[in-house]
């Protein structure tokens, strides 16, 4: 299954809350060349690396798909995918559009889902609200979100994170992860 969304939109917040409910998934970890932010806990939050590290990575083949986003590099390692699967557990990756797209061309039975906000000033509140990019980094964020909103109609399914609702879009994901499965079996990433 495959998580995406603009910056902002609560991904992090919503795969939190799922690893809670105890299901039978394997949660990948992203690797990122970013600066850890509070809060954040290396190898579960994200896998931060330096940059050498990580292109030595990328050019060794160890991601699934890998790309620079707002000047810092992000991969999905094969490693996180492999772990999942081979211990028999659906997989979920959380990734942008951009990567969404790369892993459609992999596994196209994938489940994708697309987490939108319920207006785009909520988007606008909770990136300032994070305070952890300048104004240009934030007018940045805002212009992509804008056009990777216009993207969503190409995932399977969209779930509304509300301010304040993110138990209901968490309820929704369950359910969607849930109703595919039961639907058609379908596995996630096995095409990897």
């Amino acid at each position: 299954m495959v998580l995406s969304g603009p910056s902002g939109v609560g991904k992090d917040a919503a795969l939190a809350e799922l690893r809670k409910l105890g299901r039978p998934w394997h949660f990948v970890v992203t690797a990122t060349t970013r600066n850890i932010r509070p809060g954040e806990t290396d190898g579960k939050d994200y896998i931060f690396l330096d940059e050498p590290t990580f292109l030595r990575m990328k050019d060794n083949g160890e991601f699934v798909e890998c790309a620079q986003v707002y000047g810092h590099w992000y991969g999905v390692p094969k490693s996180q995918v492999t772990t999942g699967l081979d211990a028999g557990k659906n997989v979920i990756l959380k990734i942008d559009v951009q990567g969404a797209a790369t892993v459609r061309k992999m596994a196209p039975d994938a489940l994708f889902i697309f987490m939108v906000p319920h207006s785009f000033h909520e988007l606008e509140d909770r990136l300032s609200q994070r305070m952890t990019e300048s104004t240009p980094e934030m007018e940045l964020r805002l212009e992509t979100a804008a056009e990777e909103m216009k993207l969503a109609g190409e995932f399977d399914h969209q779930v509304v994170n509300r301010e304040d609702h993110l138990d209901q879009a968490v309820a929704e994901i369950d359910s969607i992860i849930d109703s595919e499965r039961r639907r058609d079996g379908r596995t996630p990433l096995r095409l990897l």
